[in-house]
């Protein structure tokens, strides 16, 4: 999922599940491609790092057979809903992506590591997680430089915004394409698939990409302000995004990057 593993010193964000899935379809089309990177194989032992309200687990789960599969997640929000889809081989646990920890023969995430930052140590320590001729297969948004998303940042570092968040903004950790190739390599990794695809959404107005990113990418920062500023931000936000991208319907371009490799036996 689209969501955040915070550091240890940090509660977790207030992930609201029906925001989120008001975008359901188009927000799992990227599952379905990364799913088609793992090798299918009976009895594996696997863990899904960010996996939101679980259905996407399950689904996983489903397409391995006699496998062990785990989903962690630092929402309670989230882990509420999951908990819908336990089931023998498949259960959930509250956890912190970037302290997850084990040996797995997939290590699998979903739009969820973009929430954590150092992705020079992380990709390295998450890769490390894999068994001999495992596999780690993650994707990840690589949006930022959308003008919508360029908006919020722009909006955060106003008045009275910027006062109000005390100048934090949240960078986004995202590294070339190409580095992440170079990484899993330089650790030991083969059958290397490096891609980055845009999926192409076609929303109703520019009121809808609004709603869009308020299930992510603007959660850290109304989390941040009084419920006034909250309201505040986003018509300053949704007014940026009529003047941005007017007309209806709006094409969303939205840019993600998929990245898989295995463990050299």
């Amino acid at each position: 999922m689209e969501g955040r593993s915070p550091s240890k010193k940090e509660k977790p964000m207030p992930w609201d599940p029906t925001q989120y899935h008001k975008f359901q379809a188009e927000r799992f089309a990227p599952f379905d491609d990364l799913v088609r990177l793992v090798t299918v194989r009976p009895g594996l032992r696997v863990v899904d790092l960010g996996c939101g309200t679980g259905e996407l687990t399950r689904r996983l789960a489903d397409l391995l057979p006699e496998s062990d599969v785990l989903g962690i997640d630092s929402s309670p929000e989230m882990l509420a809903k999951a908990e819908q889809q336990a089931r023998p081989g498949l259960r959930f646990e509250r956890g912190d992506i970037a302290t997850a920890a084990g040996e797995w023969d997939l290590v699998f995430s979903h739009a969820a590591i973009q929430w954590v930052d150092n992705h020079e140590a992380l990709v390295p320590r998450l890769f490390g997680l894999v068994r001999s001729g495992g596999q780690l297969a993650v994707q990840q948004p690589n949006n930022h430089t959308h003008p919508a998303h360029r908006a919020i940042f722009e909006i955060a570092g106003q008045e009275p915004f910027r006062s109000a968040l005390g100048g934090w903004t949240r960078p986004w950790p995202q590294l070339p394409l190409e580095r992440y190739a170079a990484m899993l390599f330089e650790n030991g990794a083969e059958n290397i698939t490096a891609l980055e695809k845009v999926y192409p959404h076609v929303l109703e107005d520019s009121d809808a990409v609004a709603e869009w990113t308020r299930g992510t990418a603007l959660v850290p920062y109304l989390e941040r302000l009084a419920p006034a500023g909250r309201d505040a931000f986003l018509d300053a936000y949704r007014a940026r995004l009529r003047a941005l991208l007017p007309g209806s319907p709006v094409f969303y371009g939205f840019r993600r990057m998929l990245l898989a490799a295995t463990r050299r036996v």
